[in-house]
């Protein structure tokens, strides 16, 4: 038994040494996704400065705004604070926003965008804003956005 017992045992090793790394490699066969040049990640966006046409710092990101299908409606952007007093977040749409030599810009100045209604993230009445989904429910990436950008 003893001999019957070692034989199963470096059978099964070599099952498990054979069977692991082509288990592996069929897992692997898809290959590793990674982001393409026209893509940027929300953590990246998030926080970095925005620029006008003629490279003048004119706010910083604060947060992006999905709409109900996951797909980004608006940027909101902090203009006009120090030290982050005394601003205010105004709402961009998405498209407005280019990336230039690695840096993020805007069509519009300073000032115009201080003359902009001040966005809430925000909204005390319904909730909205203070969970990770929708106040009246929904599932991002369900379609049916009401978004007019």
């Amino acid at each position: 038994m003893n001999g019957r017992l070692g034989a199963v045992i470096v059978l099964q090793a070599l099952v498990l040494t054979t069977a692991v790394p082509a288990a592996y490699a069929a897992g692997n066969q898809a290959g590793t996704q990674s982001i393409r040049s026209d893509q940027m990640r929300a953590s990246k966006v998030i926080g970095s400065s925005v620029y006008d046409r003629q490279n003048t710092k004119i706010g910083s990101v604060q947060d992006l705004i999905l709409d109900k299908s996951g797909r980004i409606d608006s940027v909101v952007v902090d203009v006009g604070s120090y030290l982050g007093v005394g601003g205010k977040d105004v709402a961009v749409p998405l498209t407005d926003i280019k990336t230039d030599n690695n840096r993020l810009t805007l069509n519009r100045t300073k000032a115009q965008l201080e003359q902009t209604a001040s966005f809430q993230l925000e909204d005390r009445d319904t909730g909205a804003g203070q969970g990770p989904s929708p106040v009246t429910g929904g599932t991002v990436g369900s379609g049916g956005s009401n978004s007019s950008h």
